[in-house]
């Protein structure tokens, strides 16, 4: 099930929907469960109150964590099997200290979507990494949503001598930005989070202009990596079922191997009752698409630096050749991270 996935709706609609499943459908499990957090969270009490085990795939707010960790008898029933935003910003500011290490970089300008979600991870970004590692926040602008015409920060980057530039949006205008940086031969890296660049499709979508731009990808798994051999199997299945790959950087292998995690936990709990399974659920240890998958006390699955002990995102880098190569975390790296013309390392 997938529900509230537009803005526009309602939680209380997708509430209704949640018991609909369980009190008329008689659903012993949802799986995938409601896209946008704020009605995830408020899920969190339906599935609670009826002991239904749910398995989420898509939204990212750290608050299901601290529900179950504060009232695990009410909270338990919840699992995240997809990146949340802690690890996002973990992953993003990995990237950066990598670009530091490598390069000497510690200047950076941010470009951010004028929404919640992209000013948050731009302020946790500025507060929990750029602030603490030394680098200097050169500027940042905001762009509501529709943008299309992204020159004036991109000048102000080149002005303040911004190395990187931090994107972060999901809408879909928001490749033009990387089509301007091309076309005006900004000296940054461009590092961080455009949402359209995230498939093999952007290539063609963006006029062969991306080259060189590095995009996170939040779960390994929605582009393959050889490291990972289920990644790649899953990528190749989706691709093979569908006539076409992945597109979508965030949730198809977690919605994957979500229905895997369920099963297994189902057969070891030999019923369908909803305790004995989250305690199943509970003990998950399995190599998947995304790397090791296993669930901290708070139900989160693990994600982290080592495809052997924990789930993986990564970021990829856009070739010359239209192709993407994971470049981060180097556990998992295809290739080197190139600059762009006009940009040379500090060391």
């Amino acid at each position: 099930m997938q529900g509230g996935a537009e803005p526009g709706v309602p939680v209380s609609e997708v509430l209704k929907a949640h018991k609909k499943l369980i009190l008329e459908d008689k659903a012993n499990f949802i799986v995938f469960g409601s896209f946008r957090s704020e009605a995830a969270i408020a899920c969190m009490d339906v599935v609670g109150k009826y002991k239904i085990p749910m398995l989420l795939g898509t939204a990212m707010s750290p608050v299901m964590q601290k529900k179950v960790i504060k009232n695990y008898k009410r909270y338990k029933y919840t699992f995240r099997v997809c990146l949340n935003a802690v690890y996002l910003i973990k992953y993003l500011a990995g990237t950066m200290a990598y670009l530091n290490k490598q390069f000497g970089f510690n200047k950076v300008y941010i470009m951010n979507q004028d929404v919640a979600w992209a000013r948050k991870t731009g302020d946790l970004m500025i507060k929990l990494f750029f602030n603490k590692a030394g680098w200097k926040v050169v500027g940042r602008q905001a762009y509501p949503g529709g943008s299309s015409d992204f020159s004036s920060g991109l000048m102000k980057a080149k002005a303040g001598g911004a190395q990187v530039i931090l994107p972060i949006f999901d809408m879909p205008s928001s490749g033009v930005l990387v089509k301007q940086w091309k076309s005006m031969k900004i000296p940054a890296v461009m590092a961080g989070f455009i949402s359209p660049l995230a498939g093999p499709s952007a290539w063609k979508a963006f006029d062969h202009k991306i080259a060189g731009a590095i995009n996170a990808i939040f779960e390994v798994g929605d582009v393959p990596c050889p490291k990972i051999p289920k990644s790649v199997e899953f990528f190749n299945k989706y691709k093979a079922k569908y006539g076409k790959p992945i597109e979508a950087g965030h949730s198809p292998a977690p919605a994957y191997e979500m229905v895997y995690i369920l099963k297994e936990a189902i057969e070891r709990a030999g019923t369908l009752n909803g305790d004995k399974v989250v305690a199943e659920l509970e003990k998950t240890d399995r190599d998947g698409a995304m790397g090791h998958i296993r669930f901290g006390k708070d139900h989160q699955v693990i994600y982290g630096l080592d495809p052997a002990k924990t789930a993986m995102g990564c970021m990829i880098q856009w070739r010359k050749d239209g192709k993407r190569e994971i470049v981060f975390p180097p556990s998992i790296a295809e290739g080197k991270i190139e600059l762009p013309t006009g940009l040379k390392s500090l060391k």
